[in-house]
Protein backbone atom coordinates (compact mmCIF):
# COMPACT_ATOMS: atom_id res chain seq x y z
CA UNK A 1 0.00 0.00 0.00
CA UNK A 2 1.37 3.44 -0.97
CA UNK A 3 1.89 6.29 1.72
CA UNK A 4 -1.20 8.20 0.33
CA UNK A 5 -3.45 5.08 0.23
CA UNK A 6 -2.01 4.12 3.77
CA UNK A 7 -2.81 7.61 5.14
CA UNK A 8 -6.38 7.62 3.25
CA UNK A 9 -7.36 4.72 5.25
CA UNK A 10 -6.08 5.43 8.32
CA UNK A 11 -7.93 9.25 7.93
CA UNK A 12 -11.28 6.79 7.21
CA UNK A 13 -10.92 4.41 9.90
CA UNK A 14 -10.82 7.38 12.60
CA UNK A 15 -13.69 9.01 10.68
CA UNK A 16 -16.08 6.07 11.42
CA UNK A 17 -15.09 5.58 15.02
CA UNK A 18 -15.76 9.52 15.38
CA UNK A 19 -19.06 10.41 14.00
CA UNK A 20 -17.54 11.30 10.60
CA UNK A 21 -15.26 13.49 11.94
CA UNK A 22 -11.68 12.44 11.73
CA UNK A 23 -9.32 14.27 13.78
CA UNK A 24 -5.56 15.12 12.04
CA UNK A 25 -3.40 14.82 15.22
CA UNK A 26 -4.77 11.16 15.77
CA UNK A 27 -4.45 9.91 12.24
CA UNK A 28 -0.83 11.13 12.62
CA UNK A 29 -0.27 9.87 16.06
CA UNK A 30 -1.93 6.57 15.07
CA UNK A 31 -0.26 6.07 11.63
CA UNK A 32 3.60 6.61 13.03
CA UNK A 33 2.62 4.38 16.30
CA UNK A 34 2.15 1.46 14.05
CA UNK A 35 4.79 2.55 11.12
CA UNK A 36 7.70 4.22 12.83
CA UNK A 37 9.47 3.84 9.49
CA UNK A 38 7.20 7.12 8.64
CA UNK A 39 8.95 9.67 11.28
CA UNK A 40 11.77 10.48 8.89
CA UNK A 41 9.06 11.76 6.41
CA UNK A 42 6.66 12.88 9.17
CA UNK A 43 6.24 16.65 7.86
CA UNK A 44 5.33 15.29 4.45
CA UNK A 45 2.89 12.74 6.04
CA UNK A 46 1.52 15.70 8.08
CA UNK A 47 0.85 17.78 4.82
CA UNK A 48 -0.63 14.90 3.34
CA UNK A 49 -3.36 14.26 6.05
CA UNK A 50 -4.57 17.75 6.15
CA UNK A 51 -4.61 17.95 2.27
CA UNK A 52 -7.14 14.85 2.72
CA UNK A 53 -8.95 15.39 6.02
CA UNK A 54 -11.54 17.91 4.89
CA UNK A 55 -12.30 15.85 1.96
CA UNK A 56 -13.49 13.07 3.52
CA UNK A 57 -15.02 14.93 6.93
CA UNK A 58 -17.03 16.48 4.64
CA UNK A 59 -18.82 13.28 3.73
CA UNK A 60 -21.64 11.72 5.41
CA UNK A 61 -20.69 8.78 7.45
CA UNK A 62 -22.34 6.02 5.15
CA UNK A 63 -20.02 7.19 2.17
CA UNK A 64 -17.17 7.00 4.47
CA UNK A 65 -17.90 3.78 5.54
CA UNK A 66 -18.20 2.70 2.05
CA UNK A 67 -15.06 4.09 1.09
CA UNK A 68 -13.08 2.48 3.69
CA UNK A 69 -14.79 -0.91 2.58
CA UNK A 70 -13.67 -0.78 -0.63
CA UNK A 71 -10.17 -0.46 0.97
CA UNK A 72 -10.62 -3.84 2.96
CA UNK A 73 -11.91 -2.08 5.92
CA UNK A 74 -10.69 -2.62 9.37
CA UNK A 75 -8.98 -5.47 8.15
CA UNK A 76 -5.48 -5.03 10.17
CA UNK A 77 -2.80 -3.06 8.00
CA UNK A 78 0.28 -4.62 7.72
CA UNK A 79 3.39 -3.08 9.58
CA UNK A 80 6.40 -2.96 8.11
CA UNK A 81 9.04 -5.42 9.72
CA UNK A 82 11.42 -3.94 12.24
CA UNK A 83 14.89 -4.29 11.81
CA UNK A 84 15.76 -4.28 15.62
CA UNK A 85 18.95 -2.66 16.63
CA UNK A 86 21.89 -2.35 14.33
CA UNK A 87 24.90 -4.72 15.17
CA UNK A 88 27.52 -3.41 17.05
CA UNK A 89 31.21 -4.59 16.48
CA UNK A 90 32.00 -7.32 18.95
CA UNK A 91 34.40 -9.18 19.34
CA UNK A 92 34.81 -12.08 22.57
CA UNK A 93 33.10 -10.10 25.49
CA UNK A 94 30.42 -7.26 25.92
CA UNK A 95 30.65 -4.92 28.90
CA UNK A 96 28.57 -1.42 29.04
CA UNK A 97 27.81 1.28 31.68
CA UNK A 98 25.32 3.60 32.35
CA UNK A 99 26.63 6.48 34.22
CA UNK A 100 24.19 8.97 36.06
CA UNK A 101 25.10 11.59 37.71
CA UNK A 102 22.73 11.26 40.94
CA UNK A 103 21.70 15.30 40.55
CA UNK A 104 18.14 15.08 39.66
CA UNK A 105 15.60 12.26 38.53
CA UNK A 106 16.61 10.77 35.17
CA UNK A 107 14.17 11.46 32.23
CA UNK A 108 13.86 10.11 28.50
CA UNK A 109 16.69 11.66 26.87
CA UNK A 110 19.22 10.13 30.01
CA UNK A 111 16.96 7.40 29.95
CA UNK A 112 18.01 6.53 26.45
CA UNK A 113 21.41 5.04 27.00
CA UNK A 114 20.74 2.81 29.79
CA UNK A 115 17.72 1.20 27.27
CA UNK A 116 20.14 0.89 24.26
CA UNK A 117 22.66 -0.25 26.73
CA UNK A 118 20.44 -2.78 28.14
CA UNK A 119 18.88 -4.14 25.02
CA UNK A 120 22.90 -4.80 23.55
CA UNK A 121 23.83 -6.06 26.59
CA UNK A 122 20.67 -8.49 26.19
CA UNK A 123 21.61 -9.20 22.70
CA UNK A 124 25.33 -10.37 23.02
CA UNK A 125 24.74 -12.25 26.64
CA UNK A 126 27.21 -9.04 28.51
CA UNK A 127 27.38 -7.17 31.24
CA UNK A 128 25.88 -4.10 32.36
CA UNK A 129 26.87 -1.76 35.09
CA UNK A 130 25.17 0.86 36.62
CA UNK A 131 28.03 3.38 37.83
CA UNK A 132 26.92 6.35 39.66
CA UNK A 133 29.24 9.51 38.91
CA UNK A 134 29.14 11.30 42.19
CA UNK A 135 32.30 13.22 42.03
CA UNK A 136 31.09 17.07 41.05
CA UNK A 137 30.48 18.52 45.07
CA UNK A 138 30.36 22.03 44.02
CA UNK A 139 28.26 22.10 40.41
CA UNK A 140 26.35 18.92 40.44
CA UNK A 141 25.58 18.09 43.64
CA UNK A 142 24.59 14.74 44.30
CA UNK A 143 21.33 14.03 46.88
CA UNK A 144 20.89 10.43 48.64
CA UNK A 145 16.92 11.00 47.23
CA UNK A 146 18.46 10.79 43.41
CA UNK A 147 20.29 7.67 44.14
CA UNK A 148 17.46 6.04 45.31
CA UNK A 149 14.87 7.33 42.30
CA UNK A 150 17.43 6.47 39.58
CA UNK A 151 17.55 2.84 40.92
CA UNK A 152 13.77 2.70 40.70
CA UNK A 153 13.48 4.73 37.32
CA UNK A 154 15.86 1.82 35.74
CA UNK A 155 13.82 -1.11 37.64
CA UNK A 156 10.74 -0.02 36.50
CA UNK A 157 11.92 0.30 32.69
CA UNK A 158 12.62 -3.37 33.42
CA UNK A 159 16.53 -2.39 33.28
CA UNK A 160 18.55 -5.09 35.03
CA UNK A 161 22.52 -4.57 36.11
CA UNK A 162 24.42 -6.88 36.93
CA UNK A 163 26.89 -4.80 39.05
CA UNK A 164 26.72 -1.20 40.91
CA UNK A 165 29.40 1.26 41.62
CA UNK A 166 29.57 4.80 43.21
CA UNK A 167 31.77 6.77 41.88
CA UNK A 168 32.79 8.81 44.90
CA UNK A 169 33.88 5.36 47.38
CA UNK A 170 36.42 5.17 44.89
CA UNK A 171 38.47 8.15 45.42
CA UNK A 172 41.39 6.30 46.83
CA UNK A 173 41.51 3.94 42.92
CA UNK A 174 41.76 7.46 41.28
CA UNK A 175 44.30 9.20 43.83
CA UNK A 176 46.77 5.89 42.82
CA UNK A 177 46.85 6.36 39.42
CA UNK A 178 46.71 9.95 39.57
CA UNK A 179 50.11 9.70 41.39
CA UNK A 180 51.95 6.95 38.96
CA UNK A 181 51.18 9.77 36.04
CA UNK A 182 52.89 12.40 38.55
CA UNK A 183 56.03 10.05 39.03
CA UNK A 184 56.22 8.96 35.28
CA UNK A 185 55.75 12.55 34.27
CA UNK A 186 52.65 12.40 32.43
CA UNK A 187 50.79 14.41 35.06
CA UNK A 188 51.28 17.75 37.30
CA UNK A 189 50.48 20.20 39.72
CA UNK A 190 49.36 23.69 38.31
CA UNK A 191 49.17 26.17 41.00
CA UNK A 192 48.74 28.87 37.64
CA UNK A 193 45.39 30.75 38.28
CA UNK A 194 42.91 30.99 35.13
CA UNK A 195 43.85 34.68 34.60
CA UNK A 196 47.91 33.35 33.64
CA UNK A 197 47.02 29.78 32.74
CA UNK A 198 44.26 30.89 29.87
CA UNK A 199 46.77 32.73 28.13
CA UNK A 200 49.23 30.36 28.04
CA UNK A 201 47.37 27.32 26.92
CA UNK A 202 45.52 29.25 23.96
CA UNK A 203 49.02 30.14 23.06
CA UNK A 204 50.58 26.52 23.50
CA UNK A 205 52.96 27.83 25.57
CA UNK A 206 53.71 25.48 28.50
CA UNK A 207 53.52 27.31 32.39
CA UNK A 208 56.19 27.06 35.01
CA UNK A 209 54.67 24.63 37.02
CA UNK A 210 54.91 21.96 33.62
CA UNK A 211 58.74 21.87 34.18
CA UNK A 212 59.00 21.21 37.55
CA UNK A 213 60.82 17.98 38.24
CA UNK A 214 58.83 14.49 39.00
CA UNK A 215 60.08 14.29 42.83
CA UNK A 216 58.57 18.11 43.75
CA UNK A 217 55.74 17.21 41.24
CA UNK A 218 55.01 14.08 43.86
CA UNK A 219 55.74 16.37 46.88
CA UNK A 220 52.80 19.08 45.78
CA UNK A 221 50.56 16.21 45.00
CA UNK A 222 50.63 14.81 48.07
CA UNK A 223 50.13 18.88 49.22
CA UNK A 224 46.77 18.61 47.51
CA UNK A 225 45.89 15.43 49.34
CA UNK A 226 46.89 17.01 52.61
CA UNK A 227 44.89 19.74 51.59
CA UNK A 228 47.74 21.89 52.77
CA UNK A 229 46.76 23.61 49.49
CA UNK A 230 43.18 25.85 49.28
CA UNK A 231 40.53 25.76 46.66
CA UNK A 232 41.49 27.18 42.66
CA UNK A 233 45.44 27.10 44.55
CA UNK A 234 45.81 24.22 42.37
CA UNK A 235 45.05 21.35 40.10
CA UNK A 236 46.55 18.27 38.73
CA UNK A 237 46.95 18.54 35.05
CA UNK A 238 47.21 16.10 32.55
CA UNK A 239 49.72 15.97 29.96
CA UNK A 240 48.76 16.22 26.22
CA UNK A 241 50.10 18.17 23.29
CA UNK A 242 50.68 21.54 23.98
CA UNK A 243 49.58 22.19 20.53
CA UNK A 244 46.54 20.54 20.35
CA UNK A 245 43.93 21.89 17.66
CA UNK A 246 41.38 21.73 20.24
CA UNK A 247 42.66 24.55 23.31
CA UNK A 248 39.97 22.75 25.30
CA UNK A 249 42.08 19.37 25.38
CA UNK A 250 45.08 20.81 26.37
CA UNK A 251 46.99 19.64 29.64
CA UNK A 252 43.37 19.46 30.85
CA UNK A 253 42.56 19.60 34.74
CA UNK A 254 42.29 16.02 36.56
CA UNK A 255 41.65 16.86 39.84
CA UNK A 256 40.67 20.19 41.42
CA UNK A 257 40.06 21.22 45.59
CA UNK A 258 36.71 21.83 47.06
CA UNK A 259 37.14 23.04 50.36
CA UNK A 260 33.49 22.52 51.67
CA UNK A 261 32.47 19.59 49.48
CA UNK A 262 28.28 19.44 49.51
CA UNK A 263 28.36 15.77 49.47
CA UNK A 264 26.21 12.82 51.19
CA UNK A 265 28.70 10.06 50.63
CA UNK A 266 32.66 11.94 51.27
CA UNK A 267 33.95 14.78 53.03
CA UNK A 268 37.37 14.54 51.18
CA UNK A 269 38.64 17.66 49.75
CA UNK A 270 40.27 16.29 46.40
CA UNK A 271 37.90 15.43 43.78
CA UNK A 272 38.37 13.78 40.52
CA UNK A 273 36.87 15.56 37.34
CA UNK A 274 34.35 13.69 35.12
CA UNK A 275 37.20 12.63 32.64
CA UNK A 276 39.89 11.62 34.81
CA UNK A 277 37.63 9.16 36.89
CA UNK A 278 35.15 8.13 34.52
CA UNK A 279 38.10 6.64 31.97
CA UNK A 280 39.95 4.73 34.90
CA UNK A 281 36.72 3.01 35.90
CA UNK A 282 35.99 2.22 31.96
CA UNK A 283 39.73 0.71 32.19
CA UNK A 284 39.00 -1.01 35.78
CA UNK A 285 35.65 -2.36 34.93
CA UNK A 286 36.42 -4.06 31.23
CA UNK A 287 34.31 -1.56 29.56
CA UNK A 288 34.43 -2.52 25.86
CA UNK A 289 31.50 -0.27 24.37
CA UNK A 290 30.04 2.87 25.45
CA UNK A 291 27.06 4.37 24.06
CA UNK A 292 27.37 8.19 24.34
CA UNK A 293 26.20 11.96 22.99
CA UNK A 294 27.85 13.85 20.37
CA UNK A 295 28.53 16.58 22.99
CA UNK A 296 31.18 14.23 24.61
CA UNK A 297 33.36 14.28 21.56
CA UNK A 298 35.82 16.64 23.81
CA UNK A 299 35.58 13.90 26.72
CA UNK A 300 36.36 11.53 24.49
CA UNK A 301 39.38 13.41 23.42
CA UNK A 302 40.59 13.71 26.21
CA UNK A 303 40.14 10.70 28.05
CA UNK A 304 41.98 8.77 24.98
CA UNK A 305 45.24 11.18 26.46
CA UNK A 306 44.67 9.20 29.69
CA UNK A 307 44.27 5.88 27.93
CA UNK A 308 47.58 6.37 26.00
CA UNK A 309 49.62 7.38 28.86
CA UNK A 310 48.95 3.76 30.89
CA UNK A 311 48.98 2.30 27.66
CA UNK A 312 45.29 0.93 27.51
CA UNK A 313 43.07 0.19 24.87
CA UNK A 314 39.62 2.42 24.69
CA UNK A 315 36.50 1.09 24.18
CA UNK A 316 34.40 1.44 21.28
CA UNK A 317 32.13 3.76 21.11
CA UNK A 318 28.90 4.92 19.46
CA UNK A 319 27.74 8.42 18.94
CA UNK A 320 24.06 9.30 20.03
CA UNK A 321 22.69 12.44 18.27
CA UNK A 322 20.82 15.28 20.75
CA UNK A 323 17.54 13.70 22.52
CA UNK A 324 14.48 16.16 22.95
CA UNK A 325 11.04 16.00 23.25
CA UNK A 326 8.62 18.31 22.19
CA UNK A 327 6.57 20.52 24.98
CA UNK A 328 8.25 18.34 27.74
CA UNK A 329 11.16 20.11 29.59
CA UNK A 330 14.23 17.78 29.85
CA UNK A 331 16.99 19.82 31.43
CA UNK A 332 17.69 18.97 34.83
CA UNK A 333 18.91 22.38 35.77
CA UNK A 334 16.12 24.02 34.25
CA UNK A 335 13.68 21.86 36.05
CA UNK A 336 15.40 22.52 39.62
CA UNK A 337 15.41 26.06 39.27
CA UNK A 338 11.34 25.80 38.15
CA UNK A 339 10.82 23.82 41.35
CA UNK A 340 12.68 26.43 43.25
CA UNK A 341 10.71 28.96 41.30
CA UNK A 342 7.37 26.87 42.10
CA UNK A 343 7.26 26.76 38.20
CA UNK A 344 7.19 23.06 38.80
CA UNK A 345 5.00 21.17 41.49
CA UNK A 346 8.11 18.61 41.83
CA UNK A 347 10.76 16.26 39.59
CA UNK A 348 7.19 14.66 38.85
CA UNK A 349 5.49 17.75 37.44
CA UNK A 350 3.30 16.88 34.36
CA UNK A 351 5.06 19.54 32.45
CA UNK A 352 8.43 17.92 32.57
CA UNK A 353 9.69 15.06 30.99
CA UNK A 354 11.27 12.60 33.46
CA UNK A 355 10.50 9.46 33.77
CA UNK A 356 8.69 9.69 37.23
CA UNK A 357 6.58 12.52 35.42
CA UNK A 358 5.52 10.33 32.79
CA UNK A 359 4.96 7.14 34.86
CA UNK A 360 2.55 9.71 37.02
CA UNK A 361 0.98 10.60 33.69
CA UNK A 362 0.07 6.62 33.04
CA UNK A 363 2.75 6.35 30.42
CA UNK A 364 3.80 2.61 30.34
CA UNK A 365 7.80 1.72 30.37
CA UNK A 366 7.29 -0.90 27.52
CA UNK A 367 6.19 2.24 25.49
CA UNK A 368 9.21 4.16 26.74
CA UNK A 369 11.72 1.13 25.63
CA UNK A 370 9.99 0.68 22.55
CA UNK A 371 10.33 3.90 21.30
CA UNK A 372 13.83 4.58 22.12
CA UNK A 373 15.14 0.67 20.45
CA UNK A 374 12.95 1.83 17.47
CA UNK A 375 14.81 5.16 17.10
CA UNK A 376 17.93 2.72 17.64
CA UNK A 377 21.22 4.70 18.36
CA UNK A 378 21.37 7.14 15.35
CA UNK A 379 23.80 10.12 15.85
CA UNK A 380 21.77 12.50 14.16
CA UNK A 381 19.96 14.69 17.12
CA UNK A 382 16.41 13.80 17.17
CA UNK A 383 13.05 15.28 18.48
CA UNK A 384 10.51 13.66 19.42
CA UNK A 385 6.71 15.15 19.35
CA UNK A 386 4.82 14.64 22.32
CA UNK A 387 1.84 13.02 19.94
CA UNK A 388 4.36 10.08 18.62
CA UNK A 389 4.96 9.64 22.45
CA UNK A 390 1.53 9.56 22.77
CA UNK A 391 0.41 6.94 20.26
CA UNK A 392 3.39 4.46 21.34
CA UNK A 393 1.95 4.29 24.75
CA UNK A 394 -1.88 4.06 23.06
CA UNK A 395 -1.14 1.30 22.05
CA UNK A 396 -0.19 -0.24 25.06
CA UNK A 397 -2.73 0.46 26.82
CA UNK A 398 -5.92 0.59 24.85
CA UNK A 399 -7.32 -2.54 24.50
CA UNK A 400 -6.88 -2.75 28.58
CA UNK A 401 -7.94 1.12 29.99
CA UNK A 402 -11.43 1.09 31.16
CA UNK A 403 -13.99 3.62 29.71
CA UNK A 404 -15.45 6.20 31.75
CA UNK A 405 -17.92 9.84 30.94
CA UNK A 406 -16.53 12.38 32.58
CA UNK A 407 -18.18 16.16 31.85
CA UNK A 408 -15.33 19.10 31.71
CA UNK A 409 -17.93 21.81 31.46
CA UNK A 410 -20.74 20.59 32.99
CA UNK A 411 -24.36 22.00 31.94
CA UNK A 412 -27.80 20.20 33.32
CA UNK A 413 -30.56 19.71 31.20
CA UNK A 414 -33.46 18.01 31.63
CA UNK A 415 -35.20 15.29 29.43
CA UNK A 416 -38.76 15.10 29.06
CA UNK A 417 -40.71 11.83 28.72
CA UNK A 418 -37.78 9.62 29.00
CA UNK A 419 -39.35 6.16 30.40
CA UNK A 420 -35.81 4.41 30.73
CA UNK A 421 -34.32 3.94 34.36
CA UNK A 422 -31.82 2.26 34.02
CA UNK A 423 -28.65 1.23 31.52
CA UNK A 424 -25.76 -0.55 31.41
CA UNK A 425 -22.68 -0.01 29.20
CA UNK A 426 -19.76 -1.98 28.34
CA UNK A 427 -16.77 -0.82 30.55
CA UNK A 428 -14.99 -1.64 27.47
CA UNK A 429 -15.62 -1.65 23.62
CA UNK A 430 -13.98 -5.17 23.66
CA UNK A 431 -14.91 -6.53 26.19
CA UNK A 432 -18.70 -6.69 25.94
CA UNK A 433 -19.55 -8.58 29.27
CA UNK A 434 -18.11 -6.18 31.84
CA UNK A 435 -20.78 -3.66 32.21
CA UNK A 436 -21.09 -0.33 34.29
CA UNK A 437 -24.51 0.29 34.76
CA UNK A 438 -26.21 3.91 35.41
CA UNK A 439 -29.44 4.59 37.47
CA UNK A 440 -31.36 8.10 35.45
CA UNK A 441 -33.88 10.45 36.30
CA UNK A 442 -34.95 13.23 34.09
CA UNK A 443 -31.72 15.57 35.08
CA UNK A 444 -28.47 15.26 32.86
CA UNK A 445 -24.88 17.03 32.40
CA UNK A 446 -23.09 17.60 29.06
CA UNK A 447 -20.82 19.43 28.12
CA UNK A 448 -21.82 23.27 27.77
CA UNK A 449 -19.39 23.51 24.63
CA UNK A 450 -21.40 20.74 23.16
CA UNK A 451 -24.77 22.50 24.39
CA UNK A 452 -23.82 25.44 22.13
CA UNK A 453 -23.15 23.48 19.27
CA UNK A 454 -26.62 21.08 19.10
CA UNK A 455 -28.83 23.29 20.62
CA UNK A 456 -32.30 23.25 19.12
CA UNK A 457 -30.79 19.93 16.96
CA UNK A 458 -31.59 16.31 17.89
CA UNK A 459 -28.20 14.73 19.25
CA UNK A 460 -27.65 10.94 20.71
CA UNK A 461 -26.59 10.84 24.26
CA UNK A 462 -23.91 8.05 23.43
CA UNK A 463 -24.84 4.54 24.10
CA UNK A 464 -28.25 5.72 25.90
CA UNK A 465 -31.23 7.80 23.45
CA UNK A 466 -32.37 10.31 21.39
CA UNK A 467 -33.29 13.36 22.40
CA UNK A 468 -33.99 16.69 20.36
CA UNK A 469 -30.97 19.24 22.69
CA UNK A 470 -32.19 22.15 25.06
CA UNK A 471 -32.62 23.17 28.54
CA UNK A 472 -35.42 21.23 28.99
CA UNK A 473 -35.20 18.39 26.29
CA UNK A 474 -37.45 16.26 24.36
CA UNK A 475 -36.69 12.16 24.41
CA UNK A 476 -37.30 11.18 20.77
CA UNK A 477 -36.39 7.44 20.62
CA UNK A 478 -33.79 4.71 21.38
CA UNK A 479 -32.77 4.24 17.92
CA UNK A 480 -29.70 4.47 16.88
CA UNK A 481 -29.46 7.44 13.65
CA UNK A 482 -26.94 9.18 12.50
CA UNK A 483 -26.89 12.20 14.77
CA UNK A 484 -24.16 13.58 16.62
CA UNK A 485 -23.04 11.53 19.68
CA UNK A 486 -22.24 13.92 22.83
CA UNK A 487 -21.28 12.80 26.50
CA UNK A 488 -23.21 12.82 29.59
CA UNK A 489 -23.49 11.97 32.98
CA UNK A 490 -26.45 11.39 34.90
CA UNK A 491 -28.20 13.64 37.95
CA UNK A 492 -25.59 11.07 40.32
CA UNK A 493 -22.35 12.01 39.77
CA UNK A 494 -18.66 11.98 41.47
CA UNK A 495 -16.63 15.75 41.26
CA UNK A 496 -13.23 14.68 39.45
CA UNK A 497 -10.10 17.18 38.89
CA UNK A 498 -7.89 16.43 36.24
CA UNK A 499 -4.57 17.50 36.13
CA UNK A 500 -3.25 18.71 32.51
CA UNK A 501 0.06 19.88 31.85
CA UNK A 502 -0.67 23.35 31.73
CA UNK A 503 -3.59 23.69 33.84
CA UNK A 504 -6.77 22.24 35.91
CA UNK A 505 -10.00 20.77 34.76
CA UNK A 506 -12.60 20.88 36.90
CA UNK A 507 -15.83 18.37 35.83
CA UNK A 508 -18.13 15.60 36.40
CA UNK A 509 -17.64 11.71 36.36
CA UNK A 510 -19.97 9.06 36.00
CA UNK A 511 -20.09 7.59 39.52
CA UNK A 512 -18.71 4.27 38.53
CA UNK A 513 -15.18 5.63 38.69
CA UNK A 514 -15.82 5.20 42.71
CA UNK A 515 -15.37 1.71 41.63
CA UNK A 516 -11.58 2.25 39.44
CA UNK A 517 -8.22 1.44 41.47
CA UNK A 518 -5.79 4.11 42.33
CA UNK A 519 -3.18 4.07 39.60
CA UNK A 520 -5.36 2.58 36.93
CA UNK A 521 -4.92 3.65 33.39
CA UNK A 522 -8.39 5.14 32.27
CA UNK A 523 -9.67 6.48 29.25
CA UNK A 524 -12.61 9.26 29.71
CA UNK A 525 -14.32 8.86 26.69
CA UNK A 526 -13.83 11.89 23.83
CA UNK A 527 -11.15 13.43 26.40
CA UNK A 528 -8.38 11.22 27.16
CA UNK A 529 -6.36 8.83 28.71
CA UNK A 530 -5.94 9.60 32.43
CA UNK A 531 -3.94 7.89 35.85
CA UNK A 532 -6.28 8.04 38.33
CA UNK A 533 -3.97 9.53 41.41
CA UNK A 534 -6.68 9.37 43.89
CA UNK A 535 -9.98 8.26 45.08
CA UNK A 536 -11.70 9.64 47.93
CA UNK A 537 -15.73 9.44 49.30
CA UNK A 538 -16.39 11.78 47.18
CA UNK A 539 -13.97 12.67 44.45
CA UNK A 540 -11.79 11.57 41.80
CA UNK A 541 -8.39 12.77 41.21
CA UNK A 542 -6.95 12.04 38.04
CA UNK A 543 -3.69 12.52 36.02
CA UNK A 544 -3.76 13.32 32.20
CA UNK A 545 -1.88 11.49 30.34
CA UNK A 546 -2.53 11.91 26.39
CA UNK A 547 -5.74 11.68 23.65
Amino acid sequence: MEVSELIRKYILINATEHDGKAVAKSVLGKLLADHPELRDSVLDVRYKIDTMINEINAWNPNKQKFELEKMGGYEQIKQVEKQGLPDLDVKNKFVVRFAPNPDGALHLGNARPAILCNEYAKKYNGKFILRFDDTDPKIKKPEIRFYKWIKEDLKWLKIKWHQEIIASKRLNIYYKYAEELVKSGKAYVCTCNDEKWKPLRNSGKACHCREIDEKLQLKNWKKMLAHKFREKEAVLRIKTELDAKNHAVRDWAAFRIVDKPEHPLSKKKVWPLYNFASAIDDHLLGITHILRGQEHSTNETKQRYLYEHFGWKYPDVTILGRFSLSDMVLSKSTIREGIKERKYSGWDDPKVGTLRALRRRGFQPEALRQIIVDIGPKSSDITIASENLSAYNRRMIDKTANRYFFIPNPKRIEVKNLTIRKVSIPIHPENKSKKRSFSLGKYFYIDAKDFDKYKGLEIRLKDLCNIKLNEVSIFTSEKVKAVPKIQWVPSKFVPVRVTMPNKEIKGYGEINLLKAKVNEIAQFERFGFVRIEKITRDSIIAIFGHE
